[in-house]
């Protein structure tokens, strides 16, 4: 009967984890002044950043409900691991976890044959994509239940996510910025380098004049911190912006040897905060 993986639509998927069938999404959604935008296979990244330039409202999103994740657990298979945005940044994971509950209680017959696990990735984007891939990885190899979750968790307290954005404004006015005092006004042309802290919160890890200084700093904080890469996997997705996310990957590449790479696109909630011209750099 197997296994499948839900990964709340904040996680990209490549095109083999969606042609697989063991790799799903769950949508958020957001709200673009009066409008709502399902961050589904129908979004369209031009359109929506269009939207969010002639809105003067910053744009807001919405994590699935217990009942959408309640009824993504139903199926034939006999694991179901969950992964979702970061706790500290959304509601995703509660969601996630309320909707375990609610599986168990109301298909209790179907419930008794399966095991459900939520990982909370403390992470956002590509970082759900290289949770999810590790998952796969730990299921072909023929491991327990469990022993995948120990594994993965294991993986997620190693993992780093870095990012450098063009601005700052949707993380800073949906209150995902709390706590970080040290943010220059972008009139200076100053870009912060973030990351996230290991409880899946944001950080300022350093901050240089113009984009590409700024980047040129988060490769030196990735190579720096990445250890022994060697069988590790380097995820990288853009906003709008592949070339710059190609020339990030090649100035990694020269200073870290890594197992796989790959480069996505942002989706919809990934769009939405990262902005037009946002990286996300996570290993």
């Amino acid at each position: 009967m197997g296994y499948k993986v839900i990964v709340d639509s904040c996680g990209e998927l490549t095109e083999e984890m969606r042609k697989s069938g063991l790799i799903e999404n769950v949508s958020l959604s957001m709200q673009v002044g009066a409008e709502t935008v399902v961050d589904d296979e129908t979004f369209n990244q031009a359109e929506f950043l269009r939207k969010v330039a002639e809105c003067k409202e910053a744009p807001k999103s919405s994590c699935p409900s217990p009942k959408q994740y309640m009824e993504r657990y139903l199926g034939p298979e006999e694991r179901v691991y969950a992964v979702t945005l970061s706790a500290e940044l959304s509601g995703s994971y509660n969601s996630a976890e309320l909707g375990k509950k609610l599986f168990y209680e109301e298909h209790a017959e179907e419930a008794g044959k399966k095991q459900v696990h939520v990982f909370n990735s403390c992470s956002a984007s590509i970082g759900q994509t290289l949770i999810a891939l590790k998952v796969q990885e730990c299921e072909e190899a023929g491991m327990s239940f469990d022993a995948v979750v120990e594994a993965v968790e294991a993986y997620i307290e190693s993992q780093h996510t870095y990012f450098v954005l063009e601005n700052l404004d949707t993380l800073r006015k949906n209150g995902r910025l709390t706590g970080i005092k040290s943010l220059v006004a972008g009139a200076l042309n100053i870009r912060p380098v973030m990351g996230s802290t290991p409880d899946g919160n944001i950080c300022q890890k350093g901050q240089a004049r113009g984009v590409n200084r700024a980047l040129a700093k988060m490769v030196d904080f990735i190579v720096a911190e990445a250890g022994d890469a060697k069988e590790k996997i380097l995820a990288i997705s853009h906003c709008n912006c592949e070339a710059r996310a190609l020339e990030v990957r090649r100035m990694i590449l020269e200073k870290l040897h890594v197992r796989d790479c790959f480069v996505l696109d942002t989706a919809g909630i990934s769009s939405m905060y990262a902005n037009d011209g946002g990286i996300i750099v996570v290993v």
